[in-house]
C-alpha cells in the first residue's frame, strides 16, 4: 500500500460537529492495519529527535500512542478539563466553532524531555497553540509538531509560527 492510497480512506463529513464544519474521519484509515502502520511510520519521522510523544485528545491519542509504540518513546496525553486524575495545569484555546481546555499532569513530562506533539489536523492552530504552551510551562524542549491534516486557509501554521518561529511543523496532507 502507498501513502495516498491509505490517505483515501479519510472520509470527509460534512457539517459535522455543526454546520460548516469539514470533519475528517479517520476511523477507515484506522481500521485497515496496513493503512494504519504507514501513516505511523510517516507521522513518526526520525525518532532519534524526541524522548516523548504527547498526544492530544482525542484522535491525536490514537495517533500519538501508535508513534510512540512505534518508536519506542513514551506517550503523554493531553486531555480536555476534568478528565485527568492527578494535579493539572491547564491551558484554553479557540476551536474555529468554540473555545475549549485541555490539561496535563504537571510530572508528564520532565525539562530534559524533546518532545513531539501530534494531533489529527491543524485548523486555526488553537489546539496546538495550548499544547505547545504547556509543555514549554513544563519546562521541556518540543523536537516537531505533527498533524495528519493541516487545513491551510484557516492559517493554523501561520498563527503557531508568529509566536514560536523555532517549531517545526509538518504535516502528512495540507490542503
Amino acid at each position: 500500500m502507498q501513502l495516498q492510497q491509505a490517505l483515501a480512506l479519510v472520509r470527509d463529513i460534512p457539517d459535522f460537529p455543526q454546520s460548516g464544519i469539514l470533519f475528517k474521519d479517520i476511523t477507515p484509515l484506522l481500521a485497515n492495519p496496513q493503512a494504519f502502520a504507514l501513516v505511523t511510520s510517516e507521522l513518526a519521522g526520525d525518532t532519534q529527535q524526541y524522548s516523548q510523544v504527547v498526544g492530544i485528545e482525542a484522535r491525536g491519542f490514537i495517533l500519538g500512542a501508535a508513534i510512540a509504540s512505534h518508536s519506542s518513546r513514551g506517550f503523554v496525553p493531553f486531555r480536555k478539563a476534568g478528565k485527568l486524575p492527578h494535579t493539572t495545569i491547564s491551558k484554553s484555546y479557540g476551536l474555529e466553532y468554540g473555545v475549549d481546555v485541555i490539561e496535563a499532569h504537571i510530572d508528564a513530562v520532565q525539562p530534559s524531555d524533546s518532545v513531539l506533539i501530534v494531533d489529527d489536523v491543524l485548523a486555526t492552530g488553537g489546539t496546538l497553540l495550548a499544547a505547545i504552551e504547556l509543555i514549554y510551562e513544563l519546562g521541556a524542549s518540543i523536537s516537531e509538531v505533527v498533524v495528519l491534516y493541516e487545513i491551510s486557509f484557516l492559517k493554523g501554521r501561520e498563527r503557531i509560527l508568529e509566536k514560536y518561529p523555532e517549531i517545526t511543523i509538518r504535516s502528512i496532507v495540507a490542503g
